[in-house]
């Protein structure tokens, strides 16, 4: 079974996918929170990485750490391991790295970017007005 994405889990955990994502995150919750082994009393493996995780979404080490646990924990708990991997199939697609760009309406008269996670951008260029006809 292949681990789950650190940057899936990093941006469930920040709230990306809006309320697809949220709901995913506590789905994840819910599944982690589980018995293991599915036994009544037994810690739930992964749980203090999840918590971890929700309560610093942006420390990558902490996503990381909680992929290694559900790894983990897939590897001796096949009933967890068939929930994760169904889990994992409802993910969003926005939270998953899939990128849709589309420019429509005519020609754009200034700065257009394309791709995903943008922040921090500036643009110091003059925007071009469109030639006006006579």
């Amino acid at each position: 079974m292949d681990p789950v994405s650190v940057g899936v889990l990093a941006a469930l955990a920040g709230g990306v996918g809006g309320e697809l994502g949220r709901q995913a995150w506590a789905t994840l919750s819910e599944l982690v929170r589980r018995p293991f082994g599915g036994q009544a009393g037994a810690s739930a493996s992964g749980e203090a990485e999840l918590v971890a995780l929700a309560e610093a979404p942006a420390e990558l080490a902490r996503a990381e750490a909680l992929s290694v646990a559900l790894a983990a924990r897939a590897a001796v708990d096949p009933e967890f391991a068939a929930a994760l991997d169904s889990w994992r199939g409802r993910i969003p697609a926005s939270v998953e790295g899939s990128v849709t760009n589309t420019v429509s309406g005519g020609t754009q008269y200034g700065p257009v970017v394309q791709g995903r996670d943008f922040s921090g951008i500036t643009f110091t260029s003059p925007t071009v007005s469109p030639v006006q006809e006579s």
